[in-house]
């Protein structure tokens, strides 16, 4: 059994710390457009039209499937649900 450690789960994940940030991204992001999503009280398919998605993309983001969307596709879905997104960045520990 390897006793590894990582600083994140998403390093543990992934090959590269490239990969791993960029899974954490995501991730972030998917939580955020299912908190707007949740909190507005939207159906699958009232969300689909505010994000401009089909409603099966919109039960994809609700259940998690990170590996089905881009950065871009979640940065989009996030603009069009009215959020803004800042970024920040810092030195890696």
């Amino acid at each position: 059994m390897s006793h590894d450690r990582f600083t994140s789960v998403w390093d543990a994940l992934e090959d590269t710390p490239q990969e791993a940030e960029n899974l954490r991204l995501r991730s972030a992001l998917m939580m955020a457009l299912k908190d707007h999503l949740t909190q507005a009280g939207l159906t699958q398919a009232q969300a689909a039209k505010q994000l401009g998605v089909t409603q099966p993309r919109v039960s994809d983001l609700l259940r998690g499937k990170i590996q089905l969307f881009s950065l871009d596709t979640l940065v989009n879905m996030a603009a069009s649900a009215g959020l803004h997104i800042e970024l920040h960045l810092r030195h890696a520990a």
